[in-house]
This record gives structure tokens, C-alpha cells and sequence, in this order.
């Protein structure tokens, strides 16, 4: 049986527990129970007395890269700071009434998930504000194999942003407890941190190897498939083709109102490997790119999880499409908060200047080049220091 950080953490009785804690969290973070993190901490006595909430708020619920304002908390009528509002790092004043900040954030194990870079901000706001960090473990929920591990790693001279702020690959394999130590130390942080384990973890498991039920980490992450499948298709956003986002498959399938379904799905299984299936589509978004207008295009199905690459794939996919439908294909803006003109997109998720340029190589260079742009080799003995789970 699998225990998240939260789960051990109820078991202690720990001396610190009447101290007033903050607690970075959100409705995503739940016991292996399915209670609320921060209502499981107060029944068991917790000083908890400010939460502080990451990107979609404390409710998971609010639309992709929206501002999110501080509010009261329905389920335990405390004050929010939001940390995806007027400030993305807490300040002097959220701190120093505190004496322990709890973090607990469900992580997905993608680079541009920004659950992860908000942690950041709250460990160099710990080490300025000299306050002890807890950070509540939880498993990589799309395995913390490192061969899996896909890069390229981010360039942080160009491409460094809230959507990807340090140099680690795109799909990283770790867990959010051992990237902060990473983080840490490598980066000379200086925060007092500790981190609480999970335990019956190892790095080869999935999602659904530890529970059948999928707990929705965002409006856009809802199922078990989508988290596995969006380090694929989130360099969609980058582009004019749809990714799913208002539809009840968000980043599991692709498609834009120019496109041959059938057509698209040959060329991909021709090219993708046997590790995942497209299949033909045809689907109407209710909101975002193309809302209101049929999409054709194709439904990725990852038959085997073990040998998946997800950014090898995504990027093919791109190529592909650009070369098929080369006039009606383009770069697309992506507007947020953190990006207010959207300015750049392919850069920021792929974490290199010279994201287009690499498109535009011929098809036979790119599916030749491919497979080193995306290689990570050095990326175990770089974090391996930090891992604290066996294979």
C-alpha cells in the first residue's frame, strides 16, 4: 500500500503541530482516503492559520493560466494568499506571523506544470524569511523511471519563465519532495527544509498501479491518461491546432477544422511506435481554440506505459502536421497571466531558442535528430543524490 507524505505525517505526533503553520496546498491534496490534506491536518490538532494556493486556486477549478485573487476558504473558513494573483511569491508579511510552512502540491511530472515552480518561490521565500519548509511527498503519477526522463533540458539564459524557471528536462521523473531538495542544495537556496516520504513507492510505478481513482490536479488534468499524455500534447498550445481544452479529453486528442482525420492517423502510426495509437476523431470544443467549430484530427492511446515517449511523440506529431497541412499551419500565441501577450510559447515550453528553427528541418533530419534532442543522459547522475526511492 502506497502512503503519501500527508498519511505519515497524521501518524507523528509531531512537536511542532501547535505552531502556527501556513499551508501551501489545494484541493488535489488528499489523504489515501480521499479527505482534504488541510482538513485532516485541523482534525488531528494542526495549527494551520493561512493557506496559500498555486495556479486554478485553492479549488483546482479555475481556468488555465487565469489570475487567481486571495479568498476564504469554504471548507475551513481560513484565509488564502494566492500565489497566481498580484504575486507569485509569498511576501515579508504572508511569513512572519508563522513558524512552519507546510507544502503539500500534487505534481504531474511535467516541466511546464507550474504546481513545481511555485514551490520554488516558496523556498527561496523560506530561506529569506528564515522559515522551516515541510514539504508532503507525493508519487510521481507518471512513474519517476528515469529512462523515461525527456528532455531537452531548459535553457535558463533564454528560455526561462514561470512556466519552466530551471534547468531540468521536460518530463522529469522525480518526485516534487526530491526536486526541492534538489533545488535546494544545487541552487544554494539555504532553506530549512525537511521532507516527509512517501512509502510502498517505487519509481517504476504508474498512477494506476497505487489507486483506480484519479484525483483531478486542474481543470485540464482530469484523469490518469491526460497527466500521462500531457507532456505529449501541451506543445499544442504553441500552435493552431487544437489540444482538447474544452472538451472531456483534454490533451488526449489533437485537431483543427483543416485537417484529414484519417489521413493524420496513418501518417502517425506509420511514425509513432508501437507504445501508442492514433485514432481517427472528429470533435467540437465548447471552449478555447476553435470553440464551437468541428475539429478533425486524431485520439492518442498510450497502449504501453512502460516504453511511452510522450515528448518524442508530441514533437513528431507537430512535425508532421506542419509538413501535411503547411498551409494552414502556424506558431500560435498563447495568452496568461504569467505571459500576458502569449509571446513565444514554443520557446517556453520546449525551453530553447531555437524551438522553430528546429522544424524546420527536413523530415528525414528531424526524425534523425529527434531522439538526441530530447536525451537526458546526464539527468540521473545530476538529481541522483536527491532521489529517495528505489526502482
Amino acid at each position: 500500500m502506497v502512503q503519501f507524505g500527508i498519511d505519515r505525517l497524521l501518524l507523528y505526533a509531531s512537536d511542532w503541530k501547535a505552531k502556527r503553520i501556513g499551508f501551501v496546498t489545494n484541493n488535489a491534496a488528499i489523504t489515501a482516503t480521499f479527505e482534504p490534506a488541510r482538513k485532516a491536518l485541523i482534525k488531528k490538532g494542526f495549527n494551520i492559520v493561512r493557506l496559500f494556493s498555486p495556479e486554478h486556486g485553492l479549488d483546482t477549478t479555475g481556468p488555465d493560466g487565469h489570475l487567481m485573487g486571495d479568498v476564504t476558504d469554504t471548507l475551513t473558513g481560513l484565509p488564502v494568499v494566492s500565489l497566481y494573483g498580484e504575486k507569485l511569491a509569498p511576501e515579508k508579511k504572508d511569513f512572519e506571523d508563522l513558524d512552519v510552512i507546510l507544502i503539500d502540491l500534487p505534481d504531474i511530472g511535467s516541466r511546464f506544470y507550474t504546481y513545481l515552480w511555485t514551490l520554488t518561490h516558496v523556498l527561496e521565500a523560506g530561506a529569506l524569511y528564515g522559515k522551516e519548509l515541510i514539504v508532503l511527498d507525493r508519487p510521481n503519477p507518471i512513474s519517476g523511471n528515469l529512462l523515461l526522463a525527456e528532455g531537452p533540458v531548459l535553457d535558463e539564459v533564454n528560455a526561462s519563465s514561470f512556466i519552466g524557471r530551471w534547468a531540468i528536462p521536460v518530463r522529469h521523473s522525480c518526485t516534487i519532495g526530491e526536486l526541492a531538495q534538489y533545488f535546494n542544495i544545487e541552487r544554494k537556496i539555504g532553506c530549512a527544509l525537511q521532507v516527509i516520504t512517501c512509502t510502498g513507492w517505487r519509481r517504476s510505478m504508474f498512477h494506476p498501479d497505487w489507486s483506480v481513482s484519479f484525483i483531478p490536479a486542474s481543470p485540464a488534468i482530469n484523469t490518469f491518461e491526460t497527466a500521462l499524455l500531457y507532456p505529449c500534447l501541451c506543445f499544442l498550445e504553441a500552435t493552431n491546432i487544437s489540444e482538447g481544452r474544452g472538451t472531456a479529453v483534454p490533451f488526449r486528442v489533437a485537431g483543427a477544422p483543416w485537417i484529414n482525420a484519417g489521413e493524420l492517423a496513418d501518417l502517425l502510426n506509420d511514425n509513432i511506435g508501437k507504445a501508442v495509437v492514433a485514432r481517427e476523431v472528429d470533435f467540437v470544443p465548447e471552449g478555447g481554440r476553435y470553440a464551437g467549430i468541428s475539429c478533425k484530427g486524431v485520439m492518442l492511446h498510450v497502449t504501453d506505459r512502460y516504453h511511452f515517449s510522450a515528448v518524442k511523440t508530441g514533437l513528431l506529431l507537430i512535425k508532421l502536421i506542419m509538413d501535411t497541412y503547411k498551409e494552414s499551419f502556424e506558431w500560435a500565441p498563447y495568452k496568461t497571466f504569467v505571459n500576458g501577450k502569449g509571446e513565444n510559447h514554443l520557446r517556453l515550453l520546449l525551453g530553447q531558442e531555437d524551438a522553430e528553427d528546429f522544424f524546420r528541418l527536413s523530415l528525414e533530419d528531424f526524425k534523425e535528430r529527434l531522439e538526441g534532442y530530447v536525451s537526458v543522459e546526464n539527468w540521473r547522475e545530476m538529481v541522483g543524490p536527491y532521489l529517495m526511492y528505489e526502482d
